[in-house]
């Protein structure tokens, strides 16, 4: 199949890939979208970490802080690289993703104008959105008295930009939407949606949690203000996560979380604040997790990130035809592997997706069921819930067929 990686060489660098489960069969990992498994150059990152160079950053004068700050700042100067940040200082280390993204929306909702988010505005995002792009525009609505809008899903797992002008207006304070679809795999015309919000003046967040572990991740190609993603998924430890926003808002926002190290200066009555990145970087940050997030993105682009993509996109392909041959399957989303990413969720026949992952799980295979925390998406296509399976870079074309015969044996048992 080509554009396939040498996944029996990556495989042997993740040694969860060799685990056994129920009664001897080989686990078949297709759970990517949830969390990633770690190489053991990450792993052997934190043990050294945590054995030789543990301490608190940034104040300490003793050799094993200042050993710490580099391998922390160090991280910093990875990522700004990895997703071609013009500068390191707009990298922000977060827990999560859903930490990057409500750091926005409460930034927003203390601003002074003009980015200032208030009942005289409008904020807008979509029907496919993760819970986590979806939560804090409510809250931040209900807080401010603003005007939450989205667009809706078109019948075959796309965004209905039709009405693009209505949507978003020149009331629209900030257009927040993902990349790509965790529940969908639907890759998204970023271009289109930026250059609307441009014209009116407004703000773009983009969720590439889905993105950044999967394909070449360019911010200032993006045209975006703000850009989230997680460490989790893209072969990093869990605890860490990332906000990339351009240099002058940064400095223009207002501080989410007080506390130590994102002051300059305090007294009892006022307090000012250090600049970008470390404004937003409250108390003591996630220090092993920064380290071993810039140990999976140093082994990510080892590989190299097209190539990453270009193996998940044969083997999505693989995978979407094989589905389609399967009696009774729906894949909820697009159908073919254009424009999207390697989630597919799908519907067999009428049995729940709980047991279908059940009996795929007493086969070795795990995947997800459930609404994928994008439930409006279930509600759009009338279904409870979906079974996914999701690939990445050591997925091969036997899992995607080990799938196809656990499905086989999942209609065989429910009759």
């Amino acid at each position: 199949m080509p554009g396939l990686l040498d996944t029996e060489a990556i495989r042997k660098d993740f040694p969860i890939l060799d685990r056994v489960v129920h009664d001897g069969r080989k686990l078949v990992y297709l759970d990517n979208a949830a969390t990633s498994q770690k190489p053991r150059q990450v792993l052997d990152a934190l043990a050294e970490y945590y054995e030789r160079y543990n301490a608190n950053v940034h104040r300490g004068v003793h050799v094993l802080a200042e050993e710490a700050t580099a391998l922390y700042e160090g991280a910093r100067d990875k990522v700004a690289s990895f997703v071609n940040a013009p500068s390191r200082d707009e990298v922000i280390f977060t827990k999560n993703a859903s930490e990057s993204l409500n750091l926005v929306a409460n930034m927003l909702g203390w601003a002074d104008e003009p980015y200032r988010v208030d009942r005289e505005t409008e904020i807008v995002i979509t029907e496919m959105e993760h819970h986590s792009n979806i939560v804090p525009w409510q809250l931040l609505a209900q807080r401010t008295g603003a005007k939450l809008k989205w667009f809706g899903l078109t019948d075959d797992g796309r965004l209905d930009l039709s009405n693009i002008e209505e949507v978003i207006t020149e009331k629209t304070k900030i257009v927040s939407f993902t990349l790509v679809s965790n529940i969908l795999g639907t890759v998204n015309p970023v271009e289109q949606i930026v250059r609307r919000a441009q014209d009116v003046g407004a703000l773009v967040l983009v969720d590439a949690s889905q993105a950044a572990p999967h394909m070449p991740l360019d911010v200032q190609a993006l045209g975006a203000d703000f850009v989230a993603f997680t460490g989790h998924k893209m072969c990093g430890p869990t605890g860490i996560g990332v906000l990339w926003g351009r240099q002058e808002l940064l400095e223009d926002l207002p501080p989410f979380l007080g506390g130590g190290e994102m002051i300059e200066t305090v007294s009892m009555h006022s307090s000012t604040y250090a600049p970008a990145p470390h404004k937003f970087e409250a108390g003591t940050p996630p220090i092993a997790q920064a380290v071993g997030l810039g140990a999976a993105v140093d082994y990510l682009s080892a590989i190299g990130m097209d190539r990453i993509a270009q193996h998940e996109h044969a083997i999505t392909e693989y995978a979407v035809q094989r589905l389609q041959q399967v009696p009774d399957l729906r894949i909820i989303g697009p159908v073919t592997a254009e424009d999207r990413g390697a989630a597919i969720s799908f519907v067999l026949g009428d049995i729940h997706p709980h047991d279908v992952g059940q009996v795929l799980d007493e086969q070795g295979i795990a995947v997800r069921v459930g609404h994928h925390c994008a439930r409006p998406v279930c509600l759009r296509y009338g279904i409870p819930a979906t079974t996914r399976a999701s690939f990445y870079l050591y997925s091969t074309p036997g899992e995607v067929d080990a799938l196809i015969d656990g499905l086989e044996h999942v209609r065989n048992f429910f009759g």
